[in-house]
């Protein structure tokens, strides 16, 4: 039986359940009346279930799409305003035991160069990433238990916090590593991690276990409660994801939907971010098999449908995705995208020849950081270094709770303008600095606590004279 409030998977991520789920949205797409109700409900800004966002993503009805994604659009708004978080994966380790269908990484994968960074060489990569103008990383590594020990993954973020070149810092480290121990979560909480990243890759568990044949990772159920077990070790910020194009889209959403709800009736406390990659090409994976499933209209529906059903919810596109779907899809729901990325180890301080690649994936965007910045600000959007939320402790139910009562603009929206002045001062170019200046002095007006905005152009005033680090 369905149910939210279980610490079991087949409970909270019920098959029966999405399954009649899914029957419930193709009974309904053309039903107006339920199409109505379900948007009022989601104008209250408090979300909708999954079995009335199934309705929403399955409307067929082009007027009632218009309102979806007009809705979408404005819950982004109201809650994130015009931020656009900036962050980059750095990529530790691609050895792995697991045999994922899908990833290069997989162990029979025999003509792919392995490599393992020593911290040596992650001070090489962090030094880069820093003069890039990076502040967040998300640390990627494969499951091998030899190679990649929790003590090399604690080392190494140990070595990239005190990593300091010139005004370069790196001050939140997200982690993106396999389900493991409520122990090792909370060494993980203990480093000062910011955001635990697990992606369900598919929630239908046979076609899980069919992509996943061996290794640790073919355990379903282990690998579906990592969130729970990693609340239980003290983190307080989890991100899930689905990798949309294995399995039946609309299995995903709605699964990944439930996963939400289960944490925040469970936990008490919903996910802090939603990640939703689309399969690509990448080395010794059959792309008659993992072709990108799922169209670009597909995405975009998906992306505002999320939006919808969960508004307080961070959602991230990475450079999976093209410049031209990743402009369509910020406005309906994305907080967060990735800059300068890349996919391989050791990419950023020697970029890789075709021959020698580590790399998980095919970038599609390959633009560098102040290409993607200076392309933000001339839509209007505000990227955003900041990391202060996680330093001063407002993470999990707290941060949540600023961002329900609508205090967000008085809080994200000064330190967004101050993190993007320190990267206009130290890395922009002339033109993304003339750009980003204006922008800066236009949204000061954003900033509706009068006190707050003073202080605010007090402290962009010292970073202008060479001080850093200011946050409220």
């Amino acid at each position: 039986m369905y149910d939210m409030m279980s610490p079991k998977t087949e409970d909270f991520i019920n098959d029966e359940e999405i399954r009649q789920c899914l029957d419930y949205g193709e009974a309904h797409k053309t039903d107006r009346a339920l199409i109505d109700e379900i948007l009022a409900k989601a104008r209250l800004r408090k979300g909708v279930t999954h079995k009335e966002a199934m309705v929403l993503l399955d409307c067929e009805l082009e007027d009632k799409n218009e309102e979806i994604y007009a809705l979408a659009q404005q819950i982004k708004k109201d809650f994130y305003g015009n931020r656009i978080v900036m962050f980059a994966p750095l990529y530790l380790s691609n050895y792995c035991v697991n045999g994922c269908e899908y990833c290069p990484y997989h162990f029979r994968n025999k003509h792919i160069a392995r490599k393992k960074l020593t911290q040596d060489e992650i001070r090489q990569e962090v030094i880069a990433l820093q003069d890039m103008g990076h502040k967040r990383l998300a640390l990627e590594a494969g499951e091998d238990p030899v190679m990649n020990p929790i003590e090399y993954i604690l080392e190494s973020i140990n070595t990239i916090y005190n990593i300091k070149h010139k005004n370069g810092a790196i001050r939140r480290v997200n982690v993106n590593i396999a389900a493991t121990t409520v122990e090792n979560y909370t060494r993980l909480k203990d480093a000062g991690i910011g955001t635990y990243i697990l992606f369900q890759e598919t929630y239908n568990k046979v076609n899980y276990e069919r992509l996943h044949p061996t290794g640790p990772k073919h355990d379903y159920a282990y690998h579906t409660e990592a969130m729970d077990r990693a609340m239980d070790g003290g983190i307080d910020d989890v991100g899930l994801g689905v990798l949309f194009g294995l399995n039946n889209y609309r299995y995903d959403f709605t699964g990944i939907l439930m996963h939400a709800e289960h944490l925040e009736a469970y936990k008490g406390c919903g996910p802090h971010t939603i990640s939703v990659p689309r399969v690509r090409q990448a080395d010794d994976i059959d792309p008659d098999v993992f072709n990108n499933g799922i169209t670009d209209d597909t995405f975009a529906k998906i992306v505002a449908c999320i939006r919808i059903a969960v508004p307080y919810t961070g959602m991230i596109v990475s450079t999976r995705e093209s410049e031209a779907s990743r402009k369509r899809v910020l406005h309906l729901g994305i907080s967060q995208i990735s800059g300068g990325s890349r996919t391989s180890v050791g990419g950023y301080a020697e970029e890789e020849s075709e021959e020698d690649s580590s790399a998980q994936f095919d970038v599609n965007d390959r633009r560098t950081l102040d290409q993607v910045v200076n392309w933000l600000m001339t839509m209007g959007y505000v990227p955003s270094f900041c990391t202060a939320c996680y330093r001063e402790g407002r993470t999990g139910d707290r941060f949540m709770s600023l961002l329900k009562g609508g205090q967000i603009v008085n809080c994200c929206h000064p330190n967004a303008l101050m993190t993007l002045k320190e990267y206009l001062e130290d890395y922009a170019s002339s033109e993304t600095k003339a750009l980003g200046d204006a922008l800066i002095t236009r949204e000061l007006d954003v900033i509706t606590n009068p006190k707050v905005r003073e202080k605010c152009e007090a402290y962009l005033g010292d970073i202008q004279n060479g001080q850093r680090d200011f946050r409220f």
